[in-house]
């Protein structure tokens, strides 16, 4: 094989084409010296709104802050429980254990990754106060049962939506079908800013109106708090280039999917699938916006220490389940507990799927995969 460099993920070629542009949108905020929320912020508010389907869409500092915010807008507190997946980035839970609560776990549709529904409804109580589905890599959660199941006690249901901008279930977007909605605007995302950002969605204008109080320390107005909330803002410069790529989001999805269409043509015409490698799948129904490319690999290990030494970046989401880090042992689970999700992070491996990823980049990357198992 000749010997080609294929990053996880090329920020460069998507940003140079429109560093002009984003270098006059940050120019204009700093003209108008508003650099904390302001018109830029309100703007991509109205923006995503419209573009997400949702009657609020409100700007917060991170996809991290999005789901704090939103708990607490939830009324997740000490004493509470809180529904979600073993198997997800971090922020998931952590959010969870910083307002006190207990993060109740459970484990994975092996097929998807996402949150299992029959074991989110058998592990909620009286004191569920919310259920996170998280919609991993781009694809969503099963989301009516989960609903339902809130429902039952009258549970919040906060979809950690950060991989999924853009993502359908059954015709819906995400962010907008459960109680509220959270995204990150992270580099790595589909729709990614320059730094940290994110902003919290819902269809109840009174749920909105609590997550921005709360995103300003519960103060309305200034320097008069009603509650106890947070420095949770987005900064104007983010706000401004997201402004200026929220038009581009469509056609990105567009070379996401159709690369993630092209590595499963290459993939079955080079044999792979017949040697246990599992590619992602999009069930009936569903639309899979590819934040990551992540498939099920024998020898996981041993072929990421391969593609590294032929050029190809991966990366591995995740490689310990919540129930087995050790800030979560005084939660009392053990190896074994959630079988699907341990064996999800001891298979798994994320390609390039990158809107601007070459067909020559892409069966190189499926030339050095077929190389290891050959």
């Amino acid at each position: 094989m000749c010997h080609m460099k294929v990053p996880l993920l090329d920020l460069y070629a998507q940003n140079e084409p429109l560093k002009a542009e984003m270098l006059a949108a940050i120019t204009r905020v700093f003209d108008s010296q508003r650099y904390i929320l302001g018109p830029e912020v309100e703007q991509l508010e109205l923006e995503l709104a419209t573009w997400l389907q949702v009657k609020a869409v409100v700007g917060v500092s991170s996809g991290t802050d999005a789901l704090l915010t939103a708990l607490m807008a939830a009324g997740v507190g000490p004493d509470a429980e809180v529904v979600t997946s073993t198997y997800s980035f971090f922020a998931t839970a952590g959010s969870i254990a910083r307002l006190g609560a207990r993060p109740v776990l459970v484990d994975i549709d092996p097929a998807t990754y996402n949150l299992d529904p029959a074991a989110a409804a058998a592990a909620v109580t009286s004191r569920t106060r919310a259920i996170i589905p998280v919609h991993l890599f781009g694809l969503s959660a099963d989301l009516d049962p989960i609903v339902e199941a809130g429902a039952t006690v009258g549970a919040a249901v906060v979809e950690d939506a950060a991989q999924a901008i853009g993502a359908r279930y059954k015709q819906r977007l995400v962010g907008g079908i459960g109680t509220l909605g959270c995204f990150s605007f992270y580099p790595s995302k589909n729709l990614s800013g320059l730094g940290d950002g994110g902003v919290v969605t819902t269809r109840d204008d009174e749920v909105g109106n609590r997550v921005r109080l709360l995103r300003v320390h519960g103060a309305s107005p200034k320097y008069f708090h009603e509650v106890v909330g947070g420095n949770f803002r987005l900064d104007a410069f983010q706000a401004a280039v997201l402004r200026v790529k929220l038009p581009h989001v469509a056609d990105w999805t567009k070379l996401r999917r159709r690369n993630a269409r092209r590595y499963g043509e290459l993939f079955r015409a080079a044999g792979v699938t017949s040697r246990g490698v599992v590619l992602p799948s999009e069930p009936d129904g569903y639309f899979h916006v590819f934040n990551q490319y992540v498939i099920r690999a024998p020898r996981r290990d041993a072929l990421r220490a391969h593609l590294h030494a032929r050029g190809v970046g991966t990366e591995i989401y995740y490689p310990r389940p919540f129930h087995l880090q050790r800030c979560f042992a005084d939660l009392g689970y053990r190896e074994g507990a959630f079988p699907h999700a341990e064996a999800a992070a001891s298979e798994t491996l994320a390609l390039p799927v990158y809107p601007e990823l070459s067909e020559a980049q892409q069966s190189y990357v499926v030339d050095a995969v077929s190389e290891f198992y050959a």
